[in-house]
């Protein structure tokens, strides 16, 4: 195995990595026609796969999973055959490539994550955690920003966290709320599913004058909206909140059903692999690995609702069991269960879609799971930082 990572050292220090902090798009125009890379182009397929194989299985957590993005940025055959042999994080819980944040999580648990909210610059980074442990130590995943408009919020969201651009190669999608901080609505910056139909707006046009490719348009696509119920009495108490899924249908959390699943970012041009970059928050390391309105409710969506929180007579306070992964009281927290709206109960109802809460200052914890992709789980947790004027 050790010669193994030679292999890929020697590759990647040529052509893969780079030492900075937002990804070099250039670094993947090519195939295989590089010199340093074409010798390991020419190994037999059979070695090959049983070699990428092995450092899937061995390397199953970061950091040392960037060997395996290292491996698909070797050249063009290596890129297919780890693409086959990596399974998306609904059947692995394991986030690999930048593709991973738009899949399904796992079915079986909760894939732990975090944010971390810079006030200073109103930014918000997701993380993946390294261990079972409340520490500030994580994968990097997504970023957004916040954009304040006349009647309206805008959060950015973009794999980079120093390129939160809409026309760039990086952007993700977006929420966007009303004034009153009640309703949100989802974007996807592609189409989430075949017959998926884009909003008309002026930024999905812009974004369209920067398209790479012209094989899938390129703009916004609703997949998601978010209402908190008004407090008319103004009564101290938790949010309501209900989320209705556009993009998944309520037959996905049925025995056998099926989740959409993008298999690739259609806006970067075909060659282009990219890496999500690695942080260590405590220190100032970080290595890259390169590689409008409101929607409407969706016949057969998928709706979920917050677990209804029970009072504690003896704390005084509203309650909810996050078996450990929330510290802090917030009127932010809460918990995402499927609503009886979907039909005939099922097992799958009573499990926690995607749970959201305070740790510390600015440090929150975020857990989501099958159906909801880690996007899709950000988006609505961003939801819950927003100023909510007749909400509270």
């Amino acid at each position: 195995m050790s010669a193994i990572k030679s292999i890929i050292n020697r590759s990647r220090s040529h052509r893969v990595v780079q030492y900075s902090s937002a990804p070099d798009l250039s670094l993947f125009g090519g195939g295989c026609g590089s010199e340093t890379t074409s010798c390991w182009a020419n190994l037999p397929q059979e070695l090959l796969r049983e070699v990428l194989f092995r450092i899937e299985e061995s390397e199953s957590s970061w950091p040392p999973r960037k060997n395996v993005v290292a491996c698909a940025g070797v050249c063009r055959s290596w890129r297919h055959i780890t693409k086959e042999l990596v399974d998306v994080p609904e059947v692995s819980g394991k986030l690999t490539f930048p593709i991973s944040v738009k899949q399904p999580g796992p079915r079986d648990f909760l894939l732990q994550c975090f944010i971390k909210r810079c006030r200073s610059t109103q930014t918000y980074r997701l993380y993946l955690s390294l261990n079972n442990a409340l520490t500030e130590d994580g994968k990097f995943l997504l970023a957004a920003r916040k954009c304040r408009r006349p009647t309206c919020t805008d959060y950015i969201i973009s794999l980079d966290t120093n390129d939160m651009s809409k026309g760039s190669n990086t952007y993700v999608g977006k929420l966007r709320s009303n004034f009153l901080g009640t309703k949100f609505t989802v974007f996807d910056g592609q189409p989430p599913h075949a017959g998926a139909r884009m909003t008309k707006s002026r930024s999905s046009r812009l974004v369209n004058l920067k398209q790479v490719t012209p094989r899938v348009p390129t703009g916004n696509y609703s997949v998601a909206s978010i209402s908190y119920e008004l407090n008319v009495l103004g009564s101290r108490g938790p949010r309501r909140m209900h989320c209705i899924m556009d993009a998944i249908p309520a037959a996905a959390i049925e025995p056998g059903g099926i989740a959409p699943t993008q298999t690739e970012f259609y806006h970067q041009s075909v060659d282009f692999f990219p890496s999500l970059p690695f942080f260590r928050s405590k220190s100032n390391r970080v290595e890259s690995f390169q590689s409008g309105p409101l929607s409407s409710h969706r016949e057969g969506a998928l709706v979920l609702k917050n677990k209804a929180p029970r009072w504690h007579e003896q704390l005084q306070c509203w309650c909810l069991n996050f078996h450990g992964r929330v510290t802090v009281a917030s009127v932010k927290n809460f918990q995402l269960v499927v609503s009886p709206e979907n039909g005939p109960a099922w097992p799958e109802h009573e499990k926690i879609i995607l749970q959201f809460g305070k740790v510390g200052k600015d440090l929150f914890t975020m857990d989501y799971r099958y159906p909801i992709s880690a996007f899709q789980a950000f988006a609505m947790c961003l939801s819950s930082f927003d100023t909510k004027i007749a909400c509270e």
